[in-house]
């Protein structure tokens, strides 16, 4: 319930710099949030105080005037204190090691001002208990048997309303290798293909093992050489252990071509990282259980990289981080925090329940991505971690290091470019910062920059650890709101479209992958498939994941408006009206496609890391 209250004090206070709220203890206690207080001098002036925080009790809050002020243009000597009083909050603490650091406090110990509101938890739970459901069917005889035949997985999907879906098409089109492909352009996991112009030593493939899937007349070399080739190598998943002996995980390299209608399709497959008799190189012309077996094993290694990496590290995880530096070193009158707040709030209790709930070892989640135990996840990540860089979250740069600037039909680039393109970051900072001096002196976002690299990102060379331009500070603020909103979008919410045909991408294999051709069968893939239980825990999660709440904040709408000058508020429409065009453009292409892409549209991206 809103309830608006009117003060009226007829007395001159002067210019007023800030307002102090107390609640006092009564019998019966709830805390109350408060949006913002405005006030009305006599002389007809007004001020504004943003809030959006709790009152709980026998605490005061102490709130700014709303005009957004830089450090070094402040001399009001609340802002130290209020920094060092978060600063004991907001604690760094090492989840697992070799993790980003994350905030040192269970779910049930969070600030109340980083909680959900009650409306948006109850929204989380629901989804989730209805992926529990799932997990808990009837279990009648056969429940945690293997399925017979590839068809039979359709039936645990007759709960679920799939006509006119995408996820109609990919259960149609799944084995054909047009689709194959396609997902590595716009399915769930859109960063891990990139161009081939020298294939690697460790991947032997000649031209005569290929020569069936090129143009008439051109060699091999001559299509890598015509960039025409492409390569998706999981060497991340090198050396994680499996989670028992009953689950199996290997590192694939696959190689795919653009053939003549602009199809990417695969042509080799090696199921590890080490070539040699044990290891063959899988090929569309060898049989068709061969090569169903050695998509299935590269789309299952895709499945892990994709949840735990793509997904959970790199929006989930840094954008806590993001999140944590801001409250720590950022005060509430930063415009930096003003602009970061709507897209990063809410990150840290989101990942708190998560590892309570969700990915600790006997969380949903990781039963999920079985083939993965605790130590595997673990090991995963310092991977990652290893390979994870700053311009990574750049989406300009990282097309441009992929190679992946000219390839047709790469709508996660197109829609990518156009939301990075069209952000009000710099209409924003352009306001505050009339020089690169003013961003070296700003000592608050220095500090911020190097929380997330030092403390956050484990004193990670791969993040700067300071700022000196106005053009890095742009980039940098795109770069994490863009992690937080776009990025997650881009690979959360078409879980259930690309993951809900399990054949399409196994979240296990039970068996270990073929050392040798000509020996599988319908019978050795449908054992190394996911059971019946397995396939269930996966679809009841994917389909979690995939739902936005009710009453979701979409790209550029902005209720809580943190920022009061009149300027600011122009660039949000500006930024709105941008999106709007986006959104347009989008709809018209589709309107053209057999298989939408809708997940950058901004009409589809919360603001922040929403599920």
């Amino acid at each position: 319930m809103e309830i608006s209250f009117e003060i009226l004090v007829k007395k001159d206070l002067g210019d007023i710099v800030q307002v102090k709220l107390e609640k006092k203890k009564h019998l019966i206690n709830f805390p109350w949030f408060c949006k913002h207080i405005k006030v009305k001098t006599p002389s007809g002036e007004c001020f504004e105080f943003p809030c959006y925080c709790w009152l709980v009790d026998d605490k005061e809050v102490i709130i700014r005037e709303g005009t957004a002020r830089l450090p070094q243009d402040d001399t009001n000597k609340q802002r130290k204190n209020e920094l060092e009083s978060r600063q004991k909050i907001f604690r760094w603490k090492e989840w697992s090691p070799g993790f980003p650091e994350s905030i040192d406090a269970k779910m049930g110990e969070l600030p109340k001002d980083v909680q959900f509101d009650e409306e948006k938890d109850s929204d989380f739970k629901r989804n989730f208990l209805k992926a529990i459901e799932d997990l808990v069917i009837d279990k009648v005889d056969g429940f945690f048997e293997s399925w017979k035949d590839i068809a039979d997985f359709k039936e645990i999907l007759v709960h679920y309303n799939i006509k006119n879906t995408l996820l109609e098409n990919v259960m149609q089109d799944w084995n054909k290798d047009y689709m194959f492909g396609y997902q590595f352009l716009n399915g769930c996991n859109p960063v891990m293909i990139r161009k081939c112009m020298k294939l690697p030593d460790k991947f032997p493939v000649t031209h005569e093992m290929v020569k069936g899937c090129l143009k008439k007349g051109s060699t091999l070399q001559e299509e890598l050489q015509a960039g025409n080739i492409y390569i998706v190598d999981y060497e991340i998943l090198n050396g994680v252990p499996a989670a028992s002996s009953e689950r199996h995980l290997t590192a694939p390299i696959c190689l795919l071509y653009k053939n003549e209608l602009d199809q990417i399709v695969p042509i080799a497959i090696q199921l590890s990282q080490t070539p040699g008799e044990m290891s063959p190189i899988f090929l569309s012309s060898d049989n068709k259980y061969d090569w169903m077996l050695a998509k299935m094993w590269v789309r299952s290694s895709d499945f892990l990289v994709h949840q735990l990496v793509t997904h959970l590290l790199k929006t989930h995880l840094l954008s806590e981080v993001f999140e944590m530096a801001m409250y720590r070193q950022l005060s509430a009158v930063h415009p930096v925090y003003k602009l970061l707040m709507p897209h990063v709030r809410f990150t840290i209790a989101i990942n708190a329940e998560a590892r309570e709930k969700l990915i600790g070892e006997e969380g949903i989640f990781i039963k999920v991505v079985s083939s993965i135990n605790g130590a595997g996840m673990g090991k995963l990540i310092q991977n990652a971690m290893k390979t994870l860089t700053y311009k990574s979250l750049c989406v300009p740069e990282d097309i441009k290091a992929r190679g992946m600037e000219d390839v047709p039909k790469y709508y996660y680039r197109d829609d990518g470019m156009m939301i990075w393109e069209s952000t009000y970051v710099p209409m924003k900072c352009l306001i505050y910062y009339d020089s690169d001096e003013v961003v070296q002196k700003d000592v608050e976002i220095q500090e911020f920059v190097k929380d997330v690299a030092c403390f956050g990102m484990n004193n990670s060379d791969n993040f700067p650890k300071s700022l000196s331009s106005r053009e890095q500070l742009v980039e940098y603020l795109t770069a994490v709101i863009f992690t937080a909103s776009a990025q997650h979008a881009a690979v959360n919410f078409g879980q259930f479209d690309w993951y809900g045909w399990i054949p399409n991408s196994p979240s296990t294999m039970r068996k270990p992958p073929p050392q040798q051709k000509g020996q599988v069968d319908l019978k050795y893939i449908m054992e190394s498939l996911p059971d019946r239980e397995c396939s269930s825990s996966a679809l009841g999660t994917v389909w979690a994941l995939s739902q936005t709440q009710e009453n979701e904040l979409f790209l550029g709408m902005y209720p809580d408006m943190y920022f009061t000058e009149q300027p600011v508020k122009e660039a949000i429409k500006t930024f709105r009206h941008n999106l709007d065009e986006v959104t347009n453009i989008i709809k018209s292409r589709n309107e053209t496609l057999t298989l939408h892409y809708c997940y950058l549209s901004p009409d589809k991206i919360p603001n922040s890391v929403a599920i």
